[in-house]
């Protein structure tokens, strides 16, 4: 059973760390929302790390905007973007203050709050139970799911109503590692983590 409590928040000591550390770290981890008396919980299994210092692909790569302020905070504040005019992604913010560097959490897998988080994919009941892989398996089905939004930006998971809890690391040879999807711009760096045979990993 997943504590969905305080006991375990991850701490600023965590998050300040370099963005490939914090990155690779966050596999494993449990992604939590509460909302009221309504708790949404679900495993971190894909991520991709972003850092503008040296990754143009970065929304950081070329400085400090009203859009990607977030970004340059010290690590673990909460960055959420729109994109594609389409949907949300949820970032963690990583490292030194002025940094510019964010791990996006591409997929998770559903723990608690499952039905809450079909019924704001879908609005309406699984046609099948192989659809529940298609839950959350992308940066914008995660937001969708949880009701992530603009509002959640710059909350700080150290200390809100989004938190990441702490699990034991993952190990060597059950991660993954790859190029980053859907983009041109530094495309060749292989910043993308993710959990090995995973059924919610994105498509």
């Amino acid at each position: 059973m997943i504590d969905t409590t305080q006991n375990l928040v991850l701490t600023r000591k965590f998050f300040i760390r370099p963005v490939l550390v914090v990155a690779k770290d966050l596999l494993g981890k449990v992604l939590i929302k509460k909302d009221g008396n309504r708790v949404l919980a679900a495993r971190i299994i894909e991520v991709e790390a972003y850092d503008g210092k040296v990754d143009k692909a970065s929304h950081s790569f070329n400085g400090k905007t009203k859009r990607n302020e977030v970004m340059f905070n010290e690590g673990g504040y909460f960055y959420v973007y729109f994109t594609y005019g389409a949907h949300f992604c949820c970032n963690v913010v990583t490292g030194k203050r002025n940094n510019g560097e964010a791990v996006l959490i591409r997929a998770v897998e559903p723990l608690l709050g499952i039905n809450k988080m079909i019924e704001n994919r879908f609005g309406r009941e699984l046609k099948s139970e192989k659809e529940i892989y298609n839950l959350t398996s992308g940066p914008g089905k995660v937001c969708k799911a949880f009701g992530f939004n603009k509002e959640h930006s710059g909350l700080d998971l150290t200390n809100s109503s989004v938190f990441i809890v702490n699990q034991p690391k993952l190990k060597n040879n059950m991660i993954g590692v790859s190029k980053r999807i859907g983009i041109t711009k530094s495309a060749s760096l292989p910043w993308r983590f993710f959990e090995i045979g995973n059924p919610y990993l994105s498509k």
